[in-house]
């Protein structure tokens, strides 16, 4: 724990101190005037997905990984190209630029006016810093548990070794904890599968973006799109698989009067479409605001820096205890952010396919 919060004050502190011209004082103090530092921006800029994954600032150049651009650009067809072809924003490549506060590729005339009319018609495919740490998520997860599959057929009725038990114990808890208790003993094992790959797929992407280097560091989870793709997988399939009895206290619940029915229906029919927003602004918004919690407390050290060296370095030690207080929370936020949707889910299984 301590060296990762170490590798945070690196990395993101050497992103934020501005590059100064030692020995020209009137330089000097009009490049630290117009590079004062942003504490807005800095927390946008990590928690937003962007198109090249930055590592941090050497000498007041920004040292990235650049990641492919692919475009469909109707009437001149596919390009791709590196992300570094845009130098962080600064430059135009094809005609094509990278506007750096909305994170769009936009099309411009030679005058470097937008032409609305050709950024209209871009269809961007690129691999993002998100979309990267998706496949990379992926890639892991199919690896480690292709791993403990052929270990469990390899070596059957014997303990569990190495990744194997570290992940049996969790694994359990899923099915027996969750799917079970939730679902019940009929019908859970038809379930099983999507609980298991929502619940490691969220954790896992939980733990990398509590990591500062690269592969890490992507705030997967806490972007929406991702909760809304998970929320509707949930909605799709307790939709798919409602039974009767459970429509049928949706939209006439027994025993219920009917001018009661008037007022309860359109709120269970409304609850329907809530429960999923509700899977999906809950996990976005915990991991979100963890990220945000953990950047404010880096920014209280140069803000104060600014007003005063003394008083950032005063103010620093706190902000240590701080961030360290804040990683080890998150790192039980990772794991109940992942549990509580993937519980959410199985409940709502549970209510689709309850018998009479």
């Amino acid at each position: 724990m301590m060296l990762r919060l170490l590798l945070c004050f690196f990395l993101i502190g050497s992103s934020l101190y501005p590059s100064t011209n030692i020995g020209d004082p009137i330089n000097e103090g009009h490049h630290n005037q117009k590079e004062k530092f942003q504490p807005g921006e800095m927390i946008m800029h990590h928690i937003l997905d962007t198109h090249d994954w930055h590592i941090l600032d050497w000498k007041g150049h920004a040292v990235s990984i650049p990641l492919p651009i692919i475009l469909f650009h109707e009437g001149r067809g596919l390009q791709i190209f590196l992300s570094s072809k845009f130098n962080h924003g600064h430059s135009t490549y094809l005609g094509y630029h990278l506007d750096t506060h909305s994170g769009s590729i936009i099309f411009v005339n030679q005058d470097g006016t937008i032409n609305d009319i050709e950024t209209n018609k871009i269809w961007d495919f690129s691999i993002t810093k998100n979309v990267f740490s998706l496949f990379f998520s992926i890639i892991l997860l199919l690896l480690i548990f292709t791993s403990i599959s052929r270990q469990y057929k390899k070596n059957k009725n014997k303990s569990p070794k190495g990744i194997q038990s570290l992940l049996e114990p969790i694994i359990v808890f899923v099915r027996d904890d969750i799917a079970k208790s939730a679902i019940g003993e009929k019908d859970y094992q038809k379930y099983l599968p999507f609980l298991l790959t929502v619940f490691f797929f969220i954790f896992l992407n939980n733990l990398l973006g509590l990591v500062p280097f690269f592969p890490g560091g992507a705030n997967l989870t806490g972007n929406i799109a991702v909760p809304m793709v998970l929320a509707a997988m949930v909605f799709i399939i307790t939709t798919l698989s409602g039974k009767k009895y459970y429509w049928q206290h949706i939209f006439a619940m027994p025993g219920v009067p009917k001018p009661v029915l008037l007022i309860l229906t359109p709120i269970e029919i409304f609850g329907v479409f809530l429960k999923p927003l509700v899977l999906m602004i809950r996990l976005f918004a915990n991991i979100t605001a963890g990220h945000i919690i953990i950047l404010s407390f880096f920014s209280l050290i140069f803000i104060f820096g600014e007003m005063s060296p003394i008083a950032g370095y005063g103010v620093s030690v706190f902000s240590s205890l701080f961030v360290l207080f804040m990683m080890t929370l998150e790192l039980l936020v990772a794991f109940l952010q992942a549990y509580v949707f993937t519980l959410l889910a199985a409940m709502y299984f549970g209510m689709a396919i309850e018998e009479h």
